[in-house]
């Protein structure tokens, strides 16, 4: 028989098991233990388990040769059964909890019967919990079976404390909507850029001199996140319903009367009532204007805007141009969420014509730099992108082979240089390097 149960909080296991009869045959008890063995099994290797049972086994004194699996203070000399228990510890990486603490025999012995005196209850864990068990003995006048006295184990576990986790705190980058904050926010940059108004061609500098400014001038909330609602279906009603149902619950708090207590249970299902059919009229409108010619057109207009979107650029880019940008920031919606940089598009439509070029310079920069990295993709990140990416080991095999002992010369007006390895790159003129280079892209 088994039984698990979790402990606690802890989600620890406690295994209870009645072992083996005397007198049973020895196929009954091997099939015992192969069932035990199939139960240990489908415990996970993390879980704490105590197994407490009556294995009708005596382990005996001393631990020569089994010493990773039990002490030395048993009682009596080791058996069948005893070594059946033993076997079962080693097998599935366990301890006799009973031995390792040096008792009297009074408080070893857990059968008692006429003058036989021995240890056939045992309580065993996994060794890697032995170090939390700090005591092991028999009660000695307390029974909780006939002949068998009562074992009992003290073991300390670790609380551990949950973390809480840290929420972080953002800049109140919204208050950018106000015309005074938004000149405040553009004078305190100013002087944090020594009374230059353009900003440094460095993005790290200009990025966290922004994000510094943003938060002395428009400081930080305070990180307590807002339970989310969805509320774009409400209307008047709901909100008025809403609104007696707060003024009666206050009430009631204040006065916990019966009438008090009627009035806000009546407000509360009246409102639940009116939520449920404000939300089910608000989707009925929703299905009924999807249905017109109206609805067809914003549903076109999303599917163009997605497919636009996901298109790759098939012909030359040419350098961004200020007409551009502006273009951009102006079509870009403000109130959107920041990206890892922290810094939303509200913080360049302020500075106005400074963010303009400072972008276009960035940008810029950004293509050079791309065209450039034609010629330096890392041998040993291409094949990994290969395989990351699916391609079969023989294909990527093969282009090693093309790229492996690659030599080139520089052509000059005074001729050719000497050949020299090339050892880092895509192949110049290949078909195949564009591919190669967008999979270590993507």
């Amino acid at each position: 028989m088994s039984a698990r149960r979790p402990v606690s909080v802890f989600h620890y296991i406690l295994k209870l098991f009645s072992g083996v009869e005397v007198g049973c045959e020895l196929e009954e008890k091997e099939r015992f233990w192969s069932e035990l063995d199939e139960v240990m099994e489908s415990i996970p290797t993390g879980e704490r388990v105590v197994i407490g049972a009556y294995f009708n086994g005596h382990v005996g004194e001393g631990n020569t040769g089994d010493e990773e699996v039990m002490g030395k203070f048993g009682v009596k000399e080791r058996n069948l059964e005893g070594q059946m228990v033993v076997d079962f510890a080693k097998r599935m990486d366990m301890a006799v909890v009973n031995t390792y603490f040096q008792k009297r025999e009074e408080h070893r012995v857990t059968y008692m019967s006429g003058g036989r005196r021995t240890q056939v209850d045992y309580i065993l864990c996994r060794r890697g919990n032995l170090k939390e068990i700090s005591d092991c003995k028999v009660v000695v006048g307390e029974s909780v079976a006939r002949q068998h006295r009562m074992v009992v184990c003290r073991m300390t576990l670790m609380v551990c404390k949950k973390k809480r986790s840290e929420i972080e705190k953002k800049t109140k980058w919204w208050k950018l909507k106000k015309e005074e904050c938004c000149e405040e926010f553009r004078q305190k940059l100013r002087q944090a850029l020594s009374g230059e108004v353009v900003l440094p061609d460095d993005w790290e500098t200009t990025a966290e001199v922004i994000r510094e400014t943003g938060r002395k001038v428009l400081g930080v909330s305070s990180g307590r996140r807002k339970e989310d609602k969805e509320t774009w279906w409400w209307n008047e009603e709901v909100q008025d319903s809403i609104q007696r149902k707060r003024l009666a619950k206050k009430k009631w708090d204040m006065d916990r009367t019966e009438e008090n207590r009627q009035e806000y249970k009546e407000l509360q299902r009246r409102v639940k009532w009116e939520v449920s059919k404000a939300k089910q009229k608000a989707y009925d409108d929703l299905y009924t204007r999807l249905d017109t010619r109206e609805g067809e057109k914003d549903l076109y207009r999303l599917a163009r805007q997605r497919d636009r979107d996901g298109k790759d650029v098939q012909q030359k880019v040419d350098k961004i141009r200020k007409d551009e940008v502006r273009k951009a920031l102006k079509r870009m919606k403000s109130g959107k969420a920041v990206g890892p940089d922290d810094i939303p598009v509200e913080v360049w439509k302020c500075l106005g014509e400074a963010a303009v070029e400072f972008l276009i310079s960035m940008f810029n920069r950004v293509l050079e730099n791309l065209e450039k990295a034609y010629d330096r993709v890392p041998r040993e990140e291409l094949w990994y992108c290969m395989r990351k990416s699916g391609v079969a080991e023989k294909y990527v095999r093969v282009v090693q082979d093309m790229y492996e002992r690659s030599r080139t010369v520089v052509r000059c007006a005074v001729g050719q240089t000497e050949e020299f390895k090339v050892e880092v790159g895509l192949h110049q003129g290949s078909a195949l390097s564009p591919f190669l280079f967008a999979i270590v892209m993507d």
